[in-house]
């Protein structure tokens, strides 16, 4: 994940030394920081006193980014295809990753920012679309998990990555000059097989097929039989363009496409305040308080989370999966909400014998359910509607 201001050191210092850094400012001190010897971005870059609200939009500018990216080329892959997103989205991720380490200032690191997460959300997109489309459909549940554990062991690095680097700008550096390798994917990924026959580029899916073909070492005549005819039938057929709004004219599709899109919206959403719940100041967990023991405690639950996906959608499937882990983020919410504030009305009584640790504890155990549930109905909702 890019960095800067959620560089960790940057994070606690922006909040714990707000008030210092506004006093070193009126006296002159320079940003520096006398207990690591480095220089402190948010002294540098004058985030401190009336500009502080500017680290917030630091930080919100990757997510808009991605936001409007989903968004954006999603559509141009519909409209050109998935290779053509893909290989612009690698390039200029490289671009705009590289140069938000060489920002002056913190206008300049928000705007590459908000670029940068464009392009990170084509690339997630494309690769997604890629190993659903290209892979039988038996398989694709297998391969979007093995996707994930992936990107998990990238996320349980990071925090090693950045206390080795320390310096936000090298790590920045460092974690973009893998895409480099993701310029390989040009070669190794062919376009989308269905992408081509649903758009009725038929002479392009001919090509692509007999490349199969001779890459498995089939027979076209006797493995295909009936196939290659038959797309020479449609050959004189001229190529369509499709776009996501033709989806609102079928009767039910688009219905179960809003209605799971509201489940990983719900599900994400519900995910990160269960995160603060069992994260923020109202918890008072010693070991929860370092910010590598928070880091990696959420990242371990979405870990489990996606183990525990493998194991109930081989005995559930995947609709019952998604329900099972529906109804464990609904119970978590409503205990959090309903039992929690039972706990603390008769924890109020001096003879009930409760104390507010207790309340603790049990918001701890209901977040974690929680977060361990709600990721998985997010997971699953994109994996139904994809």
């Amino acid at each position: 994940m890019p960095v800067g201001p959620q560089h960790p050191s940057f994070k606690r210092s922006s909040l714990d030394t707000f008030h210092g850094c506004c006093q070193q400012q009126e006296t002159g001190a320079l940003p520096w920081d006398t207990d690591t010897k480095r220089w402190r971005p948010e002294l540098n870059w004058d985030l401190v006193c009336d500009n502080a609200w500017k680290v917030h939009i630091a930080k919100f500018s990757l997510l808009v980014g991605l936001i409007f990216g989903y968004l954006i080329t999603g559509c141009i892959a519909d409209w050109v295809g998935r290779r053509p997103v893909l290989l612009f989205s690698i390039i200029f991720i490289l671009i705009f990753g590289l140069t938000v380490a060489l920002s002056v200032n913190v206008t300049m690191f928000s705007t590459l920012r908000f670029f940068e997460g464009f392009c990170l959300a084509g690339i997630i997109l494309t690769l997604y679309a890629l190993r659903i489309e290209l892979c039988p459909p038996g398989k694709r549940f297998m391969i979007t998990m093995v996707a994930s554990f992936v990107a998990m062991a990238g996320q349980f690095l990071m925090p090693g990555l950045a206390a080795l680097c320390r310096d936000w700008q090298v790590l920045q550096a460092l974690i973009i000059c893998p895409f480099l390798l993701m310029l390989l994917y040009w070669s190794i990924f062919p376009e989308s097989l269905r992408w081509l026959m649903a758009t009725q580029q038929f002479e392009s899916a001919k090509r692509l097929i007999l490349h199969f073909t001779q890459k498995n070492r089939m027979n076209p005549e006797g493995d295909i039989k009936g196939v290659i005819p038959e797309l020479e039938k449609e050959l004189s057929r001229r190529p369509k363009k499709v776009c996501i709004v033709k989806v609102v004219g079928t009767r039910n599709l688009w219905k179960n496409i809003v209605v799971l899109c509201v489940n990983s919206l719900t599900g994400y959403g519900i995910h990160h305040c269960f995160a603060r719940s069992m994260m923020g100041h109202e918890v008072k967990v010693p070991l929860l308080e370092n910010f590598y023991a928070d880091y990696y405690t959420t990242a371990s639950i979405a870990l489990v989370s996606c183990l525990a996906m493998c194991v109930v959608v081989r005995f559930l499937g995947r609709r019952g999966g998604l329900l099972l882990f529906m109804i464990l983020t609904a119970l978590a919410s409503l205990l959090q909400l309903g039992l929690l504030n039972l706990i603390g009305k008769y924890s109020q009584h001096p003879d009930s014998g409760m104390s507010d640790s207790v309340k603790d504890k049990f918001s701890i155990a209901f977040s974690i359910v929680g977060m361990f549930a709600s990721h998985a109905v997010g997971s699953l909702s994109v994996f139904f509607c994809a």
